[in-house]
C-alpha cells in the first residue's frame, strides 16, 4: 500500500539505513565511520543464538531460551516432537494437500492444478512465522534448499508435496544418507531433473551431474563420471499409472562403473536400483560432501564467508557420525565460530517479513486462508517465496544477493503495512500494538524510541539513527512525551517502522 506517508516513512527509513550496507556488508564509505553489525545487535549470545536459529525472535521465545539457558533450549529444539505446536497443527489442518500422498493429491485435485503448489508455499510461511519447533523449520528450510525441487514444476504437481513430507520433514533430523537415498527414489526428483525420461536408449545426465555437483561432492566430477552415473541411474523412474516411484529394470544400463572411488559390476539390471543406491550412499558419505554440507550450513547459520575451522570441524562431526545431522547442528551451535558471528549474516526477504511477524507478536487469522495467500505473494513480489526458485540450486543465502535499494524500500513498506495493520489487514493483533511493545510509556520521544529498539531488536539504536526515526514525527530525543499526547496513535506505527528499517533488524 504505497501512499505519500509511506514513501515519507521509507525516505526517512532510508537516512536511517544508509548504513545496511557499510554495515553489515561492505566497506563504509569516505565520510562516514564504518559501523560494527555486531555492535548493531548488542552481543548477547542467547539472543544470538535465537536469532539464529529460528526465523524471527519471540519474546516467549527469548525468556525461555534465557530460563533454560542455551545449552537446555538447544537441546529441547533438536527433539521437536516433544515441543507443543497447537497454532501450527491448526493451520495446517487449513492446508491438507502440503503434507499429503501422491495418492491423496490425486484424489483430491485435477491433474496439473497448482493448488497442491499453494498450499505447500503457504504451509511453509504459516511454520515459519508460527512453528514452536524453530530450528526443524530452519533445518528443513536448509535441506529443502539444497535438495531443491522448485514448486511449481512441471509435471509434479501430484509429488511434490509428499517430497516435502517424506524426503525432506522426515529425514531433516536424522541421516543425510537417509534424506538422500529417499529423494533418489522420489517422483518429484526424478522428474524435475529429468531421470524418469531417462532411458536404455538415451540416458540422460541432467540428475546424474545435479546429484554430484549440488547435492553431494561438488565440482570435482568429470564429464566421465557424469556419463556413467547416467547410465548407473537408469531404470530409476516413474509409475505413469499412479505417479509413484518405480524402477524398471528394462530401462537399466548394465555395465561396471567406477565414479568418485565407487566401484559396482552391475552386472544384471535386477541389481540395478541396489547399485544406484549404493552410489548414494558413496557420495553421502565422501569426504568432499561433508566439506560441502560443512561450508553451506555455515554459510546458513554462521557467515556468508564460512569459517575454515569450523567447517573442518563439522566435516569430521558428520563423517564420524554417520551422517546424522543433529550432531552437526549441535557442534555448530555450541562453537566459539558461531558465537563469535555476531552481526555477520543478513535476514533474506522471507527472514525479514517472519522476524517483523514474530517480534510484533502478530498471530494468524482465525479461520481460512486470506493472511497466507496475501503473505506468500508478497514474497513471490519480493522474489522470496518458499520452493519458487526455478534452477536446482536453490536461493542463494549471502547478503549481496538480497541487497537492492527495490528490495529495501519493499522491506520498509511491509514493515509499515504490518505496523499500521493496513496489509494485510487479517493478522489477530494486539489492540493496542504500541503498548503490547511498551508496556510503560517513558518520558521523552528518544527514550520511547530506545524502549522500541530494546523490545524489537534487542539492542538501543545508535544515536544517530534514533534522531532520523524520530524525524518523521518531527520530534527531538529529548521532545517530552506524554499519555495525553495527542500526536502519539498517529506517530506511533511509523516509529515502529522505522525501528525495524534500521540496520540493526537487518541482521540475522
Amino acid at each position: 500500500m504505497t501512499t505519500r506517508r509511506t514513501l515519507l516513512a521509507a525516505g526517512a527509513a532510508t537516512a536511517v539505513a544508509t548504513a545496511v550496507a557499510t554495515a553489515v556488508a561492505a566497506p563504509a564509505v569516505a565520510a562516514t565511520a564504518p559501523l560494527d553489525a555486531a555492535t548493531l545487535v548488542g552481543a548477547d549470545p542467547i539472543a544470538h543464538l535465537v536469532r539464529r536459529a529460528t526465523f524471527g525472535p519471540t519474546q516467549e521465545s527469548l525468556a525461555e531460551a534465557r530460563k533454560l539457558g542455551a545449552a537446555a533450549w538447544l537441546d529441547r529444539q533438536l527433539d521437536p516432537a516433544k515441543i507443543a505446536d497447537p497454532v501450527c497443527d491448526e493451520l495446517m489442518t487449513r492446508l491438507p494437500l502440503a503434507g499429503m500422498s501422491i495418492a491423496g493429491v490425486r484424489g483430491k485435485i485435477a491433474k496439473n492444478s497448482y493448488d497442491g503448489f499453494k498450499q505447500l508455499g503457504r504451509a511453509a510461511v504459516a511454520r515459519a512465522a508460527w512453528s514452536n519447533r524453530q530450528l526443524f523449520e530452519t533445518t528443513v528450510a536448509f535441506f529443502a534448499n539444497h535438495l531443491h525441487v522448485a514448486a511449481p514444476s512441471s509435471q509434479t504437481w501430484d509429488s511434490r508435496c509428499d517430497y516435502d513430507a517424506q524426503v525432506i520433514r522426515k529425514h531433516a533430523f536424522g541421516r543425510f544418507a537417509d534424506m538422500l537415498k529417499a529423494s533418489m527414489k522420489h517422483p518429484a526428483m526424478l522428474t524435475y531433473l529429468d531421470n524418469r525420461s531417462s532411458t536404455k536408449s538415451h540416458p540422460n545426465e541432467n540428475y546424474a551431474r545435479e546429484l554430484m555437483e549440488l547435492h553431494t561432492v561438488g565440482l570435482i566430477y568429470s564429464e566421465a563420471d557424469v556419463a556413467a552415473g547416467a547410465r548407473l541411474l537408469t531404470g530409476l523412474t516413474v509409475d505413469k499409472t499412479n505417479g509413484t516411484y518405480l524402477y524398471d529394470p528394462k530401462a537399466h544400463v548394465t555395465g561396471a562403473v567406477s565414479i568418485l572411488g565407487f566401484k559396482h559390476a552391475n552386472a544384471t539390471a535386477a541389481v540395478g536400483e541396489a547399485a544406484a543406491l549404493a552410489f548414494a550412499d558413496h557420495l553421502a558419505k565422501h569426504p568432499a560432501t561433508a566439506q560441502r554440507l560443512a561450508t553451506k550450513l555455515c554459510q546458513r547459520f554462521v557467515a556468508d564467508v564460512a569459517p575454515a575451522s569450523l567447517v573442518t570441524k563439522l566435516a569430521k562431526v558428520y563423517l564420524d557420525n554417520d551422517t546424522a545431522i543433529k550432531p552437526v547442528l549441535k557442534a555448530l551451535f555450541t562453537s566459539p565460530e558461531f558465537a563469535a558471528a555476531i552481526g555477520q549474516k543478513t535476514r533474506t526477504p522471507l527472514e525479514d517479513l517472519t522476524a517483523t511477524i514474530r517480534t510484533l507478536g502478530l498471530g494468524p487469522e482465525k479461520s481460512g486462508q486470506q493472511l497466507l495467500d496475501a503473505l506468500y505473494n508478497g514474497l513471490v513480489n519480493a522474489g522470496n517465496a518458499p520452493f519458487r526458485w526455478a534452477p536446482p540450486n536453490g536461493y542463494p543465502d549471502v547478503a549481496a544477493a538480497w541487497a537492492s535499494p527495490s528490495g529495501f524500500l519493499m522491506r520498509c513498506n511491509n514493515h509499515l503495512n504490518l505496523a499500521a495493520g493496513w496489509y494485510p489487514s487479517w493478522f489477530t493483533r494486539p489492540a493496542d500494538l504500541l503498548k503490547s511493545l511498551v508496556p510503560t510509556l517513558p518520558g521523552t520521544y528518544g527514550a520511547l524510541v530506545d524502549a522500541l529498539a530494546v523490545r524489537l531488536i534487542g539492542a538501543k539504536l545508535p544515536a544517530q539513527h534514533t534522531a532520523a526515526v524520530l524525524s518523521v514525527a518531527g520530534k527531538l530525543p529529548t521532545s517530552p512525551l506524554t499519555a495525553s499526547d495527542k500526536s502519539l496513535a498517529g506517530h506511533a506505527p511509523y516509529l515502529i517502522a522505522l525501528v525495524l528499517d534500521a540496520p540493526s533488524f537487518q541482521v540475522r
